[in-house]
């Protein structure tokens, strides 16, 4: 299953990277919703928001997508009609240890929503956006145009163009 990258694959154009973002976001908000949707049927509409086991319940199904999505194929709904795949620095596609890492190191930035009671929610909910921001922007400057996630999840996202005949 940890077949590598073929030589034509190139390093993702970050434009290329913003709109598969857009795209994730749509398949986000479906799973959160479904997700939400069978919460609220098992507590049959007493569903506390502020719950510990229905945060986990959420959390649990977002790394499930992308965990099974890059595990098996290394794409996620949002990449694929961007032809965008990722890749381990060995150019193999992540096992569950990569893929467990990269999704850890993606959701860190909402461990910051804890200081909304402080900071106000406002506040609280730019802070993680603008981590997200910022380590996106590493991917303008890093030579294979890595985001800091993948910098420091050893993983990549390539752009495989389509074969010319």
């Amino acid at each position: 299953m940890n077949e590598t990258v073929p030589p034509s694959d190139l390093p993702a154009p970050f434009w290329r990277r913003l709109l598969a973002l857009a795209y994730e976001l749509l398949a986000v908000l479906a799973i959160l919703f479904v997700t939400d949707m069978a919460c609220l049927l098992l507590t049959r509409g007493q569903l506390d928001p502020h719950a510990w086991w229905y945060r986990a319940v959420l959390l649990l199904a977002l790394a499930a997508y992308f965990l099974l999505s890059w595990t098996r194929g290394g794409q996620s709904l949002g990449m694929r009609p961007w032809r965008l795949y990722l890749r381990t620095d060995a150019g193999a596609i992540p096992t569950w240890p990569h893929a467990a890492l990269r999704f850890a190191i993606l959701i860190a930035p909402l461990t910051l929503l804890a200081i909304a009671p402080w900071a106000g929610a406002k506040a609280a909910m730019a802070v993680p956006f603008a981590v997200w921001a910022l380590s996106l922007l590493t991917a303008l400057i890093d030579r294979r145009r890595r985001a800091l996630h993948d910098i420091l999840a050893g993983t990549w996202i390539v752009y495989r163009p389509i074969p010319k005949a």
